[in-house]
């Protein structure tokens, strides 16, 4: 079990980053979060957009079927998501996309996935959409060529770190175990040293007490994309939970049967996630000589796609369904549900022109 393995390395070695006891609890292969448990919906841990409405999927279609002509419409390229879930946005986009002469053609999918449970279901979800499918492991394995890259609450689950400032200095914050040996506990750990370069520069000031979230996965999706894209024309979506400025806090949650439960317990049984910081990732992504676009919130985003007309196909085609789909534009798009809190940024390779849904970059 997790909780054993990992009282055992704290024993033998000391405390841990919370970024290895993120890792550990998520993605072991064996006893993982993700290895072990198919957590999307509604009768699960956590419900995304794609599970609400198809609306969400099929305006992500029309939008990569866009970005496919932005880039020349290409006759081979790879379609790829990030953690694709169980496979609904991707079903959903395809169908609408496929309406594009040329694109189903020309479109490879790959799919990110670590968790094998998941793979079963998203196989059953897109057998039927006759695309031609592969699973890899990492964005680096997917075939050389032209890409477009879409990742829905990808990052959020990529394992972060957090800095305390105590007396002037950073220092990481780590996972021990209590006076008994036994549970977990957070504890302040040494000075980062050369790593407080990490920190966004804004934050690098804060007052003494203060935590910051240091995010080195967005950093290596980042890498990753700017070598894909110095070499191949790509486009990158990435949508996720978080602040338009870097923020001070400690937004690490854990995640189980839509209640938020204790973060240190029971490793291997919630999902674990914490906001993206969309202006730092923006900032390394310029680093990287990506043009980037964004943050865009969702509820603006999906409305300047055309959601409200879709909705109103969709409600003139099956009237019962009216105020079923009136409370799924609510969910996706209000200020208080997913409208604000949600962004949206986008990543090109150089000379494509500005993606549809934002404004010059």
């Amino acid at each position: 079990m997790i909780t054993e393995r990992l009282r055992d390395r704290i024993r033998q070695t000391g405390p841990v980053s919370i970024a290895a006891f993120m890792t550990e609890a998520l993605f072991d292969p064996k006893d993982g979060y993700y290895a072990t448990k198919d957590p999307i919906g509604a009768g699960s841990d956590f419900i995304t957009a794609p599970e609400i409405s198809q609306m969400f999927g099929e305006l992500m279609g029309l939008w990569t079927a866009q970005s496919w002509i932005d880039m020349g419409s290409p006759d081979e390229f790879q379609l790829v998501e990030l953690g694709p879930g169980r496979g609904t946005m991707m079903a959903d986009a395809l169908r609408a996309a496929r309406t594009v002469p040329g694109f189903m053609d020309a479109a490879r999918v790959n799919l990110i996935e670590a968790s094998a449970a998941l793979k079963a279901v998203q196989a059953q979800t897109l057998g039927p959409t006759g695309a031609q499918i592969r699973w890899v492991d990492r964005l680096d394995a997917v075939p050389a060529g032209p890409a477009i890259i879409l990742g829905n609450e990808f990052l959020d689950c990529l394992p972060v770190r957090q800095a305390i400032r105590h007396k002037g200095e950073w220092c990481e914050r780590m996972v021990g175990l209590d006076e008994d040996d036994e549970g977990f506990v957070f504890l302040m750990g040494p000075p980062m040293g050369v790593d407080t370069a990490l920190i966004p520069d804004t934050l690098k000031d804060a007052p003494d007490g203060a935590l910051v979230e240091i995010r080195p996965g967005d950093q290596q999706v980042v890498d990753l994309l700017a070598e894909r894209f110095q070499a191949h024309p790509g486009r990158a979506l990435l949508i996720d939970y978080g602040p338009a400025q870097s923020e001070i806090g400690d937004t690490l949650q854990a995640i189980k049967a839509h209640e938020k439960v204790a973060v240190l317990d029971a490793p291997g049984t919630a999902d674990l996630t914490a906001r993206v910081d969309f202006q730092s990732l923006l900032a390394r992504a310029a680093k990287a000589e990506l043009t980037g676009y964004g943050p865009e919130e969702q509820g603006d985003f999906l409305m300047g796609l055309g959601l409200e007309a879709r909705a109103a196909v969709l409600s003139q085609n099956a009237p019962d369904k009216r105020a079923q789909i009136a409370r799924q534009v609510w969910r996706l798009t209000d200020p208080d549900q997913m409208g604000q809190l949600f962004k949206l940024v986008c990543l090109d390779s150089a000379g494509l022109p500005p993606p549809p849904g934002f404004s010059a970059s």
